[in-house]
């Protein structure tokens, strides 16, 4: 197949055992990418990670916590050796974290911040010298909207995610003369296994349906269509596109609901 908007190009995905992690890994190999994956889970039989394959034989797993620094350069590197190059990464391995500051323990705010922080760090840091000698690369960060607003109880998620926005725009602007772009996404509330994970804790129904209603669409995104952003930053369709945080959020964080539109007949 050819004019795939990825065809020849390798992508490392971080968090690629599910979720938006194996969505974009699948989406990148349909657009010809060769996708080398990282997640401390292990790679499932079925679901988008096993499509990804599908799509692209040669794609690689290695099973690795992200926070570990030599796993992390080893993957990058064997990933190198076996595929050519580093093209493209995405950081998409995450975790949740929350609660009052002077309640949450601090072992889990040091995992929170660990992951999705260090967990982003540490990746870009491997890719980076192979893309610096190449003068091209495109790295995008899976942030989120908690990282450009608060959130009630998600002080260790919004602060880990608030930080990795920041990161995405200082690397932009280091890296951007040798031909890096850095962008970060920001994804509204989406249908994965951790949030589903998360509402599923005793007491969070109504609070998932507040939260979905919060968005003005009137619903929770799909894995796809954080991937299809991805794509699109991936891609030479973005080539002008570095340092944004682009909320793909079911215009969550575009303003409020307060039953206006309801009396003007827009429900």
């Amino acid at each position: 197949m050819s004019g795939r908007r990825l065809e020849g190009r390798v992508a490392l995905v971080t968090g690629a055992a599910s979720g938006i992690g194996a969505a974009c890994a699948r989406r990148f190999a349909e657009e010809g990418a060769r996708v080398a994956g990282i997640d401390l889970a292990p790679a499932p039989g079925d679901g988008d990670w096993a499509a990804a394959v599908k799509a692209a034989p040669d794609s690689l797993f290695e099973q690795a916590d992200v926070c570990d620094e030599a796993a992390v350069n080893r993957i990058a590197d064997a990933t190198r050796d076996a595929l050519g190059s580093i093209d493209v990464l995405v950081n998409a391995a995450g975790v949740p974290g929350g609660g009052a500051a002077h309640q949450i323990a601090l072992e889990d705010w040091d995992r929170t911040i660990a992951v999705n922080l260090r967990g982003t760090l540490l990746p870009s840091r491997a890719v980076l010298p192979g893309m610096l000698e190449q003068r091209s690369g495109s790295i995008i960060h899976i942030a989120s909207v908690e990282g450009i607003e608060g959130f009630e109880g998600g002080s260790a998620y919004n602060a880990s995610k608030g930080a990795v926005v920041l990161l995405t725009r200082n690397m932009a602007i280091d890296y951007g003369r040798r031909g890096i772009r850095v962008n970060a996404i920001c994804p509204g509330f989406i249908d994965t296994p951790m949030l589903r994970g998360l509402f599923g804790m005793e007491g969070l129904s109504d609070v998932a349906e507040r939260i979905r209603e919060a968005h003005q669409l009137g619903r929770f995104g799909r894995a796809e269509e954080i991937a299809n952003a991805a794509l699109f930053l991936a891609s030479d369709e973005s080539s002008f596109v570095t340092g944004v945080a682009l909320p793909v959020d079911g215009g969550y964080t575009a303003g409020h609901r307060f039953g206006v539109a309801s009396m003007m007949g827009l429900d």
